[in-house]
């Protein structure tokens, strides 16, 4: 689902007040897309695709609703409320590099304050991540949208969700990216 720009936060943001009372967070990477992908007929290519990308970074995705019985809504309803999708805390962009498009090595480490809720190394649901941009720029393209320089696209899950309480300081790691922190 695609997330307003004001969803977008820097890392470091302060999470707090009515808005954020799910709190359910994942580390993610993603990329920022240095030249367009436009709408085109022929499809686009994994090398022009990874051509398109100018940096790769640390995010983490927070999960909110505004639905008040999220878990049993319907599919339309779900949609309607942008997935769950609440926020995205944004890490200090490093240069992009080919090998991100690959994440069954990628060890992600997360903590809850000073203890580790989360340390994984593969466990994307996905890890071939230039499939599935290839895939999205390919969609993008077929609807007449395509991606524009600037957009940020994640990739998904490399933690799962886990929900954090009220106060809580959460920091995630990947080697290779500098840390990134968020407080609620």
């Amino acid at each position: 689902a695609p997330l307003p720009a004001e969803g977008l936060v820097p890392g470091g943001a302060s999470l707090v007040g009515g808005a954020w009372h799910l709190r359910g967070v994942e580390a993610e990477l993603a990329f920022r897309l240095g030249t367009d992908l436009p709408p085109r007929a022929l499809p686009y290519t994994r090398d022009e695709v990874a051509g398109a990308i100018a940096e790769v970074l640390l995010v983490i995705e927070v999960a909110e609703t505004r639905l008040i019985d999220w878990l049993d809504a319907s599919p339309s309803a779900l949609l309607a409320d942008l997935l769950c999708h609440g926020g995205l805390v944004l890490g200090e962009p490093a240069p992009f590099e080919r090998s991100w498009l690959d994440l069954a090595q990628t060890e992600v480490v997360m903590h809850f304050d000073a203890q580790v809720v989360a340390h994984t190394v593969g466990e994307h649901t996905h890890p071939d991540v230039g499939a599935l941009l290839v895939w999205l720029a390919n969609e993008g393209a077929a609807r007449g949208q395509g991606l524009r320089a600037g957009q940020v696209v994640t990739t998904g899950s490399c933690t799962g969700m886990l929900f954090a309480s009220q106060g809580t300081a959460v920091r995630a790691e990947v080697k290779g990216l500098a840390p990134l922190h968020a407080r609620f």
